[in-house]
């Protein structure tokens, strides 16, 4: 193989967990250069992947997802002389791109239909018996590789490292932390209140709280941060909402003592750098296989039937009393948060 295009551009979870992939390709071919394309906007937290030779941001929907961009990213595949294409994505879409790549080795999932024409071989999703590490590294097989790797290794620019540890030296004098209470779905977000009864006690208990948002998720945060009952210490709650970059952010959470988040992409920076996590799932479950792994991470969930309600869940309830999230009470969570904080 002389250059290799993985493809995956969908959410940032998705993008993290298709790093096992990545690396499991350049074991088998490590003479071969591997182009990483993911959703535009996430090219700077792969950049120092020592993996790749390149990584490149789809903008599918902005100026590449007509169908004229789209045609004119068809016609730059197939100029970079790919030899074997990998997509991790299931849409039309990426299957044109795999078709339009030219490359001699096509490898994709088996539904839709189409993907019979887009692809030189298909294998099956295998979404009700596996995680999506191992539905991915099904990818692989019809090269014969039986080498795979499972653990994402997510390496960060030396910068993001840089801010991440001057901040921490500055500001941080014990235990801390980090809430992230933004979700793009509705319905996957813990109440603000649960969310500050956490940090309330985590103050209480002499420990510090940074508080995590991405773009358009501020007011969430601060939502959080005016319920917080710091008990006259004010340095005890770090406001870190909208001011990271991507690279930054998981540079920070790689640094924390705990991390408590919704089911959400950040979720998935955190676990892959070993940072204990307390996960709160609503609408989603696990066994849909895009938990946090490790023994350092902890999924707390309700016991409501109609979980799960989607895949990534709804904007709002489809039965309008999100029980799912209600249920997960804040000493349920502080409990775990306390002993992950504490070693208890």
């Amino acid at each position: 193989m002389r250059r290799i295009a993985v493809w995956n551009t969908a959410f940032l979870g998705d993008a993290v967990l298709t790093l096992p992939l990545i690396s499991t390709l350049k074991a088998a071919y490590p003479d071969a250069a591997i182009d990483f394309w993911v959703r535009k906007g996430f090219e700077g937290l792969f950049a120092s992947q020592p993996e790749l030779a390149g990584v490149y941001g789809y903008d599918k929907n902005g100026a590449q997802g007509g169908p004229g961009g789209t045609f004119a990213l068809g016609r730059h595949m197939a100029a970079q002389g790919y030899s074997l294409f990998v997509s991790a994505h299931t849409s039309v879409r990426s299957g044109l791109m795999a078709r339009w790549s030219s490359a001699k080795t096509r490898i994709g999932y088996d539904r839709p239909f189409l993907n019979r024409y887009f692809y030189t071989h298909t294998v099956p999703r295998c979404f009700d018996s596996m995680e999506e590490i191992e539905r991915l590294l099904q990818l692989v097989k019809p090269l014969g590789i039986s080498e795979l790797h499972t653990w994402p290794r997510l390496v960060l620019p030396q910068d993001a490292r840089q801010k991440a540890e001057g901040y921490f030296a500055s500001h941080v004098k014990g235990p801390v932390v980090g809430l992230h209470p933004g979700s793009v779905w509705g319905t996957k977000r813990w109440p603000a209140a649960s969310y500050a009864q956490v940090a309330s006690h985590a103050v209480a208990a002499g420990a510090q709280v940074m508080i995590f948002a991405g773009p358009g998720e501020e007011a969430m945060a601060q939502d959080v941060i005016s319920r917080i009952d710091t008990g006259g210490r004010r340095h005890a709650v770090l406001d870190l909402s909208g001011s990271l970059s991507l690279p930054e952010l998981a540079a920070f959470l790689g640094r924390l003592d705990c991390y408590v988040t919704n089911d959400s992409g950040p979720m998935h920076l955190a676990w892959v750098q070993h940072t204990p996590v307390t996960a709160i799932f609503g609408p989603t479950v696990r066994r849909l296989g895009f938990f946090p792994r490790g023994s350092r991470s902890t999924v707390l969930e309700a016991d409501v039937s109609c979980r799960p309600c989607g895949l990534h869940g709804p904007q709002e309830c489809p039965q309008g009393h999100h029980r799912c999230m209600a249920e997960v009470t804040p000493g349920m969570v502080w409990a775990d948060v306390e002993r992950k904080l504490f070693r208890t």
